[in-house]
């Protein structure tokens, strides 16, 4: 009888056992960090641009120009002549195709008929601009409400908690982004690439003359090729309504007077700003005693475009090919 005492508790756990375990089974497992989503960056709005040039323009006046790291399209025209002067390098400004409406667009189709071959050049999006891979904030788990008897102690730990999210708000990309002086070499050094087969390819076409032409931040990276590179073919360059990039080093004042080619510098008298811009670019060059430097300033005419822009080649053509003076 004692034995039997004894067995039974024994007995009853062991038949109870099988109906612990699926509760304890059936303990939700926690359930894994969620990755942030990595979306992928979107294109260069450039090559959207070129794309729709591609679609509009006729096909032998595009050209596919290699650069190292990747392929631009370029616009073509030789000139209408057996005997031409040489080719004109058309640098767009930020934000402007290779066919542009104003000044680029214009002097790439009236060029050729003034002896002079054009090839008008897609930049590439600046690298300041461009758009980064951006990480997708998970979701945030609900936020519960302190109780007053908690409230002491919520304060005394709020401190430190606020002192760790001010010191981790600079994300891992943020610690990586490059510095402003580092995106303006990248800068410099996508398009001086893309010059650089621009200029090998009107050599291509025996062109015995070449010429830089910019307009906007166009006309600044033109200038600030030149002062780096030096390039032997290049003999002229005309900048018109020059500007300078937010990032970019140096000021076009500091880089003008330096060049060692013949340079016209065309602005719009009616734009204040252009108008004092122009003003240090021309005592800086007179300051460095520079004789290839001239500066052009011209009148805007907003309700007339087609003839600003006719203006705006015969001041061109007439410094690229100036006529003998009758005595």
């Amino acid at each position: 009888m004692l034995s039997y005492r004894l067995a039974l508790p024994a007995l009853c756990l062991f038949l109870m056992l099988p109906l612990a375990l699926p509760v304890l089974a059936a303990e939700p497992e926690p359930e894994p960090e969620a990755k942030p989503v990595v979306r992928e960056p979107l294109p260069e709005r450039s090559q959207e641009d070129a794309t729709a040039l591609e679609r509009q323009l006729p096909e032998h006046e595009q050209q596919q120009l290699q650069a190292p790291n990747d392929s631009f399209l370029a616009l073509w025209k030789p000139a209408n002549s057996s005997a031409p002067e040489g080719a004109v390098i058309i640098i767009p400004g930020a934000g402007e195709t290779a066919d542009w409406p104003r000044v680029v667009g214009p002097l790439r189709n009236k060029l050729p008929d003034a002896n002079w071959a054009s090839l008008s050049l897609s930049l590439p999006d600046m690298q300041s601009d461009a758009s980064q891979a951006r990480e997708a904030e998970p979701e945030k788990p609900p936020t519960t409400i302190a109780t007053d008897s908690s409230s002491k102690a919520a304060s005394t730990t709020a401190k430190p908690i606020e002192q760790a999210a001010s010191a981790g708000t600079e994300s891992p990309q943020d610690e990586v982004a490059q510095t402003a002086q580092a995106l303006d070499k990248a800068d410099a050094e996508r398009i001086f690439a893309r010059i650089d087969a621009a200029i090998a390819f009107a050599q291509h076409q025996n062109m015995r003359s070449i010429v830089l032409l910019g307009h906007g931040s166009g006309a600044y990276w033109a200038s600030r090729y030149v002062s780096a590179k030096h390039p032997a073919q290049v003999q002229k360059l005309i900048m018109v309504q020059a500007r300078k990039p937010v990032l970019a080093q140096p000021d076009l004042s500091q880089l003008t007077p330096a060049l060692n080619v013949s340079m016209l510098d065309i602005f719009y008298n009616d734009q204040a700003l252009a108008r004092e811009a122009a003003l240090q670019r021309l005592q800086a060059s007179k300051r460095a005693n520079s004789a290839n430097y001239k500066q052009v300033g011209l009148i805007a005419t907003p309700g007339n475009r087609e003839g600003e822009q006719e203006q705006l080649f015969r001041r061109v053509r007439g410094w690229l090919s100036p006529q003998p003076v009758d005595k």
